[in-house]
């Protein structure tokens, strides 16, 4: 529980009720007593045997119209940080904020597309500024880290960080899958609570195909692999900035030409030359480029050919564990 013994008030006050009808898109009661009901039905509250209302966990992670209202998650408030250069040493602008992730959800999307940098590109003689990271995977990676963080880890919550040529979205907790293998996996969550809900206002899907399209995305728009690491307590997904090839490190390369060859696999493809052509935008006449780098990842042992005694250039890969 987050909040025992409360009144009929007091719930009304702390959540935010609307919200609630608004994005499971059902009608408002007209009475208090209807909205009890509903909340109940959804486990958000439950009666107190003291008298009046227990607010769950999970009502107010999800609902609260300010979480500092409960004490044991307001550290559990997403905090948004950008930064001036490539480091953490000047930081330009903090926000925490103070929703539930349910009601708060698209308002933190909104918020973090907004500062995030934007490119100018040209196309067909108009000028438009895109975004510098896919508005999709950002989305993804940002449920994804609301719902699958550890919420028995006190002291830390879930942080956004901007730099001049990423950005972070950290959240505490391990995976309960290992990071090379976050494509092809079945679902598992530790908040199934959650991550039911979130599913069911649309906020992911609970199908596992969240990393898929943050992948695809990276490779529509030619960006470097995002890259997901694991420290003791936390994990954390990478975005970077634009780069050509040319300006990739090999450690770039091998990621992204991983992920695409598990991307194809996921799809009932697999990898050739030409697929990761296209994936980095090489033309057809350096295809030794390719070539190349499909080489390094294998000596890396992260890909495979299907079938030896074909030409590299018609030759087909799998990831290693396929």
């Amino acid at each position: 529980m987050a909040l025992e013994r409360v009144t009929d008030e007091d719930v009304l006050k702390l959540l935010d009720y609307p919200a609630y009808f608004e994005l499971l898109d059902l009608p408002l009661p007209d009475n208090r007593r209807g909205i009890l009901d509903k909340l109940t039905a959804d486990e958000l509250i439950v009666r107190c045997e003291a008298g009046g209302w227990n607010i769950t966990n999970l009502g107010a992670i999800l609902f609260a119209k300010r979480l500092d209202d409960f004490k044991q998650l307001s550290r559990k408030a997403m905090r948004v940080i950008v930064y001036r250069d490539n480091s953490r040493v000047e930081t330009v602008r903090e926000q925490i904020g103070t929703k539930g992730y349910a009601c708060g959800f698209e308002g933190l999307i909104g918020y973090i597309n907004n500062l995030l940098p934007r490119n100018e590109v040209v196309g067909e003689a108009l000028r438009k500024d895109v975004p510098m990271y896919p508005e999709l995977a950002v989305r993804e990676l940002v449920a994804n880290m609301l719902i699958h963080q550890d919420f028995f880890i006190k002291g830390a919550g879930p942080k956004v960080e901007i730099f001049s040529d990423r950005m972070e979205i950290t959240n505490p907790g391990i995976p309960l899958v290992e990071t090379a293998r976050f494509l092809d996996s079945p679902p598992k969550s530790r908040n199934e609570a959650l991550a039911s809900f979130m599913r069911r206002i649309g906020v992911c899907e609970e199908r596992g195909s969240g990393v898929d399209k943050v992948v695809f995305q990276t490779e529509y728009y030619q960006l470097p692999a995002p890259l997901f690491e694991v420290t003791q307590e936390h994990t954390c997904a990478v975005l970077f900035a634009y780069k050509t090839l040319n300006a990739m490190d090999k450690s770039d390369r091998l990621r992204a030409c991983y992920l695409h060859a598990c991307l194809k696999y996921v799809n009932r493809q697999q990898m050739t030359n030409s697929t990761l052509r296209e994936r980095f935008g090489i033309d057809a006449k350096n295809s030794a480029i390719a070539s190349r780098i499909i080489k390094e990842t294998v000596e890396e042992g992260l890909v495979k050919p299907v079938e030896d005694g074909m030409s590299r250039k018609h030759r087909k890969y799998i990831p290693i564990w396929a």
